[in-house]
């Protein structure tokens, strides 16, 4: 059974930045593509970033340059950095695992496993 719990989610201004975690439990992590989504109040669950395993990126333009997803694989967790944070990033951020990843994988359908999301508030 493949577990996703998030971690980092909080109230910051903006300009500032966190770093969220997810920990992954179950099968090598090793193997499985890795993303983080985000849904603000009233709107549909939005791609943020994803990652290969042989560590291809990809980002939503609106956080290009801001955000980075990274791994560490010895403690099966991924990362999302977040800079420069601005009040419409404002979300519940999701992580997600994929067993049929490929380079700029995207859609909610390309994941097979989701946690259950930390909130993310960025006052102006």
């Amino acid at each position: 059974q493949v577990q996703l719990v998030e971690s980092g989610g909080g109230l910051v201004q903006a300009g500032e930045s966190l770093r969220l975690s997810c920990a992954i439990s179950g099968p090598p992590f090793a193997y499985f593509g890795r993303g983080w989504f985000r849904q603000a109040p009233g709107k549909e669950r939005e791609f943020v970033a994803s990652a290969t395993p042989s560590g291809f990126t990809y980002y939503t333009e609106s956080v290009k340059g801001r955000f980075t997803i990274s791994s560490d694989n010895a403690k099966n967790t991924v990362y999302l950095q977040m800079n420069s944070l601005k009040p419409e990033d404002t979300a519940v951020y999701y992580c997600a695992g994929s067993r049929r990843y490929y380079p700029g994988f995207k859609r909610p359908a390309d994941f097979d496993y989701w946690g259950q999301g930390t909130q993310v508030t960025v006052s102006s």
